[in-house]
C-alpha cells in the first residue's frame, strides 16, 4: 500500500475545505439560461409550437437522468396547460435515444424535443429533416465532430457554448429549458419546486457535487425534506425514511428508479415520479421494488458467474458470458471493479458478437483506455468512469489483449483510490468531528464522503448480521470508550481482542430513536 499522511481533526477538515477552489455557490449564482448556445432559438421554436398548438413529442432516456428530465418536462407542460407527448425508448426494443427505429413510432409530429440524448443521432436527425419535422436536441454528452443537423442543439459541451459549467446532467438542462420557457411565456411556475427532481438526477448520474451542481442539490434536498408529492410520500411509507441524503438517493431511490429501464420499461419510473395521487404512487412503487429485487437477484448470479471467468491477475477485467441480462451489466462491472480494485468490463453475447458496459476503478481513465483499442469495436461511448461498447465475436480476444497491454502500463500509477485521504487515529473520531464534517455535505462524486484508514482497531466484540450472516457488526475499543463498525457483504472470521486495519467512512446510525456513530467499513486490510 502507498504511504498515506497521518490525519487529525484539523488536517481532515482542511482537506475538505480545499476541495472547493472557489466560493460555495447558491441559487442566486446560477447562470442565465441564455448562456447555453441555441437556448433562445430553442425557446422561440417551442413557444411558437405551444401557441399554434402544434404536435410536440419529447424523447427521453431510460436511466435516472433521462427519466427525471422527462418528468420535469412532462410536469412543467402540465402546469402551463400545454400538450406534450412523451416517449422513453425501451432499452430492449428501441435501443438508446432518438433512433430511426423510434421514429417509426412517430407520425406527423411538428416538433421533436430530446432530453439527455440526441447528440449522436445523426441518422434520426436526417430523417426528421426529410420529413419536415423540426428537431431540438438537449443533451449533455460529448458533441461529435459533425453534430446532428437539428433546428437547435442545447449542449454545454459545444465549442461555441458560453455556459460556464461543463459537468451538468440532462435533467439540469431540461430544468434550464423550462426556466427559459417560463420567462418567455410569463408563466407563474415555481422552478425551485422542480429542484427536488433535479437533485435525483445530479446524484444518480454521478455529476461532481461542485459549483452549481452543489447549489441545486442542496436546494433539491431541502425541497425533498418537505415535499408532499405522492412519489415522496409513498417512498417514505415504504422505507421508513424521513429524510433524504445524497447517499439515500444514490443507494436507495436511484436504484429503484433505474430498475424499471433495466428490467422492463423506464416509463413506469416516469409515471411513478409524476403520479397524481398517493394510490397510484404506492402501486407503481410496489412494481418498481419488484423490479429492483429481480435486478439484485440477477446481479448476484451474474456477478458470481463473471468472477468465475477471471483468470490470473489481469490489469483490466474483461468478463464475457452467454445470456447475461443486458440491464445489469454495468452494475456487475462496478462490483467486479471494486472487488478486484481495477477497471472491469462485462459483456454478454448477442447475435452479432458481444455487447456490454465497463466501470473504472480509482482515478484510471477508462474511456481513454478503451479508446486506445477502438479499432476492435463496433460501437463505443462513455466517459472516464463508465463506458458502453459492442464488438464482433472474433474481436474479443484481440480487444482483451490490447486492454491488457495498455492497462499494464498504468496499473501502478493509476489504479489507486484518490478519495482515500490518510490515516485517522480511532481516538480522533467523535461526534464533534462528525458534525464538523456535515458542513461539507452533500457528499457524492467530486465531493466524496471522507474516506480514511484506521490502523490497529482493536475488536471488543464482533457478530454476524443478515439472513445468511453476510454482514459483520463490530465494536472497537477507542480510548476509554468504543466505536461501532459495520462491514456489509464481508467474508472472514474475526475474534475479540484481535486488531485489524480498516478503510472506512464515518456515518450516523439511527435506530429506535437512538443515534450512534458508526464506521462504515469498505475494506478490512488484515
Amino acid at each position: 500500500m502507498r504511504t498515506y499522511p497521518l490525519l487529525n481533526r484539523e488536517t481532515l477538515l482542511r482537506l475538505l475545505r480545499e476541495r472547493f477552489d472557489s466560493p460555495l455557490l447558491g441559487l442566486g449564482d446560477l447562470p442565465d439560461p441564455s448562456a447555453f448556445k441555441d437556448m433562445d432559438r430553442a425557446v422561440e421554436r417551442i413557444v411558437r409550437a405551444i401557441r399554434k398548438r402544434e404536435r410536440i413529442v419529447l424523447i427521453g432516456d431510460y436511466d435516472v437522468d433521462g427519466v427525471v428530465a422527462t418528468s420535469v418536462m412532462r410536469l412543467f407542460f402540465d402546469e402551463i396547460g400545454s400538450s406534450l407527448e412523451w416517449i422513453i425508448p425501451n432499452r430492449f426494443r428501441d435501443g438508446y435515444g432518438l433512433s430511426p427505429t423510434l421514429l417509426e413510432r412517430i407520425d406527423s409530429a411538428d416538433l421533436i424535443l430530446t432530453v439527455d440524448n440526441g447528440i449522436s443521432a445523426l441518422d434520426a436527425a436526417r430523417i426528421c429533416r426529410e420529413r419536415g419535422i423540426d428537431l431540438i436536441i438537449t443533451d449533455h454528452h460529448i458533441v461529435p465532430e459533425t453534430p446532428p443537423d437539428a433546428y437547435a442543439i442545447v449542449d454545454q459541451k459545444q465549442p461555441e457554448c458560453t455556459f460556464p459549467h461543463e459537468e451538468v446532467c440532462g435533467a439540469q438542462i431540461a430544468w434550464y429549458l423550462c426556466a427559459a420557457l417560463r420567462r418567455e411565456l410569463g408563466a407563474k411556475v415555481d422552478m425551485r419546486a422542480y429542484l427536488e427532481y433535479v437533485a435525483l438526477a445530479v446524484i444518480a448520474d454521478i455529476m461532481p457535487l461542485q459549483h452549481i451542481n452543489r447549489a441545486m442539490v442542496e436546494s433539491g434536498l431541502r425541497q425533498l425534506a418537505r415535499s408532499r408529492r405522492p412519489y415522496v410520500r409513498a417512498y417514505r411509507e415504504a422505507t421508513g425514511k424521513e429524510s433524504f441524503s445524497a447517499e439515500e438517493i444514490a443507494f436507495g431511490l436511484a436504484p429503484i428508479l433505474n430498475s424499471a429501464g433495466r428490467m422492463e420499461d423506464a416509463s413506469i419510473a416516469c409515471d411513478y415520479l409524476c403520479a397524481p395521487n398517493i394510490y397510484e404512487a404506492r402501486s407503481l412503487l410496489t412494481t418498481l421494488q419488484g423490479f429492483n429485487e429481480r435486478r439484485k437477484s440477477m446481479e448476484r448470479e451474474i456477478t458470481e458467474e463473471a468472477m468465475a471467468t477471471v483468470q490470473g491477475d489481469p490489469a483490466v477485467i474483461v468478463a464475457a458470458g452467454e445470456d447475461w441480462h443486458e440491464g445489469v451489466l454495468g452494475i456487475v462491472a462496478a462490483r467486479l471493479a471494486r472487488h478486484y480494485r481495477r477497471p472491469a468490463l462485462v459483456l454478454t453475447a448477442t447475435e452479432n458478437g458481444y455487447k456490454g458496459s465497463g466501470r473504472s476503478f480509482g482515478d484510471c481513465d477508462l474511456f481513454a483506455l478503451v479508446d486506445g483499442a477502438r479499432e476492435y469495436l463496433d460501437k463505443f461511448g462513455g466517459h472516464k468512469a463508465a463506458v458502453g461498447l459492442s464488438l464482433r465475436a472474433e474481436a474479443l480476444e484481440p480487444f482483451r489483449r490490447a486492454l491488457e497491454h495498455s492497462g499494464e502500463k498504468c496499473r501502478r500509477a493509476e489504479y489507486r483510490d484518490p478519495d482515500l485521504l490518510g490515516i485517522l487515529p480511532l481516538e480522533e473520531i467523535d461526534w464533534e468531528l462528525y458534525r464538523a464534517m456535515e458542513a461539507f455535505e452533500p457528499f457524492g462524486h467530486g465531493n466524496p464522503r471522507p474516506k480514511f484508514i484506521v490502523r490497529d482497531a482493536r475488536i471488543a466484540n464482533v457478530r454476524k448480521l443478515g439472513a445468511e450472516g453476510e454482514h459483520l457488526k463490530f465494536l472497537f475499543e477507542a480510548g476509554a470508550g468504543t466505536v461501532e463498525g459495520i462491514a456489509f457483504r464481508t467474508q472472514g472470521e474475526y475474534r475479540s481482542g484481535e486488531s485489524i486495519d480498516l478503510i472506512c467512512t464515518l456515518g450516523e446510525n439511527r435506530f429506535n430513536g437512538r443515534s450512534t456513530l458508526q464506521l462504515l467499513i469498505e475494506e478490512i486490510l488484515h
